[in-house]
């Protein structure tokens, strides 16, 4: 990628997709970020040789591709400020700020600016990640696949066809990190509660997640299939499964990503009165 790619806000996700793309070929001379802290830019430069400022409107003018990597609460002025830049250089515009529409960036960033919706997830730091993606239909093929080009560096993609869906990607793979820690969390605790020691516990939880992620990841098999692989009949496994489902754990899943989706839209609409 010959292109300029520009980053508002220098933080952990910034810094992630900087890593990535460096590793997936791209010229760090490419790259500038805009970060208001020195110390920050100081450590980006010299962590990955992208060139820094701390003026935003350089950045945008520069860009073929603009990343806003900043808080979505500080977004709405940020976007505001950008918007007679962008309408000189017209870059590409994706938004890594969880919650807010496609409508309220455009109208902050103007109208005719050509803008992505991007929801990753921590794993992006460790080019491990799940985006979702959504743009309007009339986005054209060419930013299509330069907004992947930058997501897919860290991680996988997937395009979403209607924007209310940026909300169900929120509360699976957005917060999905937080469900697995939780659940690693509890086995540890029990565990420990079994008899093992902290560490002990803590070696063959993270080990087995690991090991039964990649075994998802790369078996043919279905995660039906996959889990009565490990059941036998009257087993361990079974009982332990069987007290899964007796305690609603699948229902309780469910709750718990629909409260997820709905408080995506509520920040949503408390972000957007901005």
């Amino acid at each position: 990628m010959n292109q300029t790619i520009a980053f508002i806000g220098g933080g952990n996700m910034a810094g992630a997709l900087i890593h990535g793309l460096i590793e997936d070929g791209v010229d760090p001379g490419r790259i500038l970020v805009s970060e208001p802290d020195a110390g920050r830019r100081e450590q980006l430069a010299a962590r990955f040789g992208a060139r820094t400022t701390e003026d935003n409107t350089t950045a945008a003018g520069e860009a073929q591709i603009l990343v806003l990597a900043v808080k979505p609460q500080v977004l709405p002025k940020v976007a505001r400020a950008l918007a007679p830049a962008l309408a000189q250089s017209r870059p590409l515009c994706i938004s890594i700020a969880a919650g807010i529409r496609h409508a309220a960036l455009q109208r902050w960033l103007g109208e005719e600016v050509a803008l992505v919706r991007a929801m990753p997830n921590t794993p992006a730091m460790l080019q491990a990640g799940a985006t979702g993606l959504y743009a309007p239909p009339t986005l054209s093929e060419e930013h299509r696949q330069a907004a992947e080009h930058v997501l897919r560096a860290v991680g996988v993609v997937v395009w979403v066809e209607e924007e209310a869906l940026m909300d169900a990607v929120t509360a699976v793979s957005g917060s999905g990190p937080a469900y697995f820690f939780l659940f690693m969390e509890a086995m540890e605790a029990a565990a420990v509660k079994l008899g093992l020691s902290p560490e002990t516990a803590r070696l063959l939880v993270r080990q087995t997640a690991q090991g039964a992620t990649r075994m998802a990841l790369e078996s043919e098999l279905d995660l039906p299939d996959l889990r009565r692989g490990v059941t036998s009949p009257g087993g361990t496994t079974e009982r332990a499964v069987a007290a899964f489902e007796e305690g609603g754990l699948r229902n309780l899943v469910e709750k718990a990503l629909t409260a997820a989706e709905n408080r995506s839209r509520e920040l949503s609409a408390e972000l957007e009165a901005e």
